[in-house]
């Protein structure tokens, strides 16, 4: 029986192994793709999009297991077989841990290797059919349980169920971490393109010098490794839905390309002269301001507006208080299922240090460290688990120091009344800030509990309500 046609990664530093298993694989009826080093095979990765990789675990400068990571991080799907000699079992192994689908032991058998490629293409293809299944199910009022049950999550959930059923292009926005993608996958997921491919794109990840190809595909001959003819994501994507993510992070050569492209629906790959016929709903996501980038010059006006026919704006996880516990408790459980532990839940500390971190990362960051908390907990998350840092207290601008008279007091007792002075200013603008929390406050100002209560009397600050509610 025939293999099946399949494009082979074969990644390694010795060309006698490259080439013994390149005959291997052409011989079986699959195409090989041969990379001395792991930055040439990156490249082929970007550009080729091979079906599985064989990469050698030791090799000069970027090793095996830093080439899989970010493998994995171009292409999720990509089946990587791990080469190995007798001494680096372990590492393989390891490897395995990291999302490696095999690995190969020199001196390997060629029946092995044959074995071992199938069964990955297989996988491959089981993989993207259980995912394509799992996203057609999922609906618009699905965001509420991925996202959180916040108003401002309802909100958009009621904007993405009001926009799914048209064609128009909806650009999404909001920091790094908030889930931009995620609202891209349910305007889809909810559309009449929904059983049609989803294309995403990182428009960050992608060099300018083949953000074209990437896109609109090239003929054969258009360019220096263009060996093939190769259809862009526009032609993948056609039928269905194309996501550009970070689209700010697009050259302003692509930009007019991209808008000609939208409003004549057909492109012309890189090298061709005839146009592609393609039918796409475009979604965009961004984390910069593109009104900005406009008024700077750096972003078309006009592929701007045409971007922007319907806005979803996602507000960072420090302004969804109420989605932060619920998320983690979700990824809690998640990684209960994913360790095999029973890790119970947060102690009243670690909720109340989830509930006052900045989240910078926002869901992505909450999501890394209740990963890690699991980890390292046995019964219950507790703040230590959490490895968040404690925030310092606000920055204060301090021109001068009022009411500390200067004549007649030398330089010891003006410092006294200064600090002073600068103590009873501080508690009270960080007890502003925390609400009339003097736990939080303590947290912040790096004190204990009973120091910021010997402190308010002493300054004659009143709290008003409990110990922890209060206002200042």
């Amino acid at each position: 029986m025939t293999a099946p046609a399949g494009r082979i990664l074969i990644v390694d530093d010795e060309e006698g192994i490259r080439e013994v298993l390149s005959r291997l694989v052409r011989k079986e009826g699959f195409e090989p793709l041969a990379a001395p080093d792991g930055e040439t095979a990156l490249d082929l990765i970007r550009r080729e999009s091979p079906d599985v990789a064989l990469l050698d675990i030791r090799m000069p400068g970027l090793d095996g297991m830093e080439l899989l990571r970010r493998a994995k991080e171009m292409d999720r799907d990509l089946p990587v077989i791990m080469i190995t000699s007798h001494g680096l079992v372990k590492g393989a192994v390891e490897a395995l841990r990291a999302g490696a689908h095999d690995y190969l032991v020199k001196p390997f058998e060629n029946a092995e290797v044959i074995r071992s490629i199938r069964r990955a293409m297989t996988d491959r293809g089981l993989r993207r059919t259980i995912r394509v299944l799992t996203e057609r199910v999922r609906d618009a009022g699905s965001l509420r349980d991925l996202m959180g049950p916040s108003e401002m999550i309802a909100r958009i959930s009621a904007d993405v169920a009001r926009v799914a059923p048209s064609d128009f292009t909806v650009l999404v926005t909001g920091e790094t971490g908030t889930g931009k993608e995620l609202v891209a996958l349910a305007i889809h997921q909810a559309s009449p393109r929904a059983s049609a491919p989803f294309v995403a794109v990182d428009c960050g990840a992608i060099p300018e010098t083949l953000f074209e190809s990437e896109l609109f595909g090239h003929e054969k001959g258009a360019f220096t490794g263009a060996e093939r003819q190769k259809p862009g994501k526009f032609e993948t994507a056609s039928g269905g839905t194309l996501f550009l993510d970070e689209i700010s992070n697009m050259p302003p050569g692509s930009q007019a390309k991209l808008l000609r492209a939208l409003q004549d629906k057909s492109v012309v790959r890189v090298g061709g002269t005839r146009p592609v016929s393609v039918d796409i709903r475009l979604l965009a996501a961004t984390n910069a301001d593109l009104e900005a980038a406009v008024a700077a010059g750096v972003f078309r006006r006009d592929l701007f507006f045409r971007l922007n026919e319907f806005a979803i704006p996602i507000p960072p996880l420090r302004e969804r208080k109420q989605d932060i516990v619920f998320l983690a408790k979700r990824f809690l459980d998640i990684t209960n299922d994913e360790l095999r532990k029973t890790v119970k839940g947060f102690s009243e500390a670690a909720v109340e240090r989830l509930l006052t971190h900045d989240w910078p990362g926002n869901v992505r960051e909450l999501r890394s460290a209740i990963r890690r908390a699991v980890l390292l907990a046995d019964v219950v998350i507790d703040e230590a688990h959490l490895g968040l840092a404690i925030a310092p207290a606000p920055p204060f601008d301090f021109p001068g120091v009022p009411g500390v008279p200067i004549d007649g007091l030398g330089l010891k007792d003006l410092v006294r009344r200064a600090t002073i002075a600068v103590e009873r200013t501080v508690l009270v603008r960080v007890l502003k800030q925390t609400g009339g929390n003097k736990a939080k406050a303590a947290r912040l100002l790096r004190i204990d509990y009973k120091t910021i209560h010997t402190k308010l009397k002493e300054y004659g600050i009143a709290v008003q309500g409990g110990e922890g509610d209060g206002q200042a």
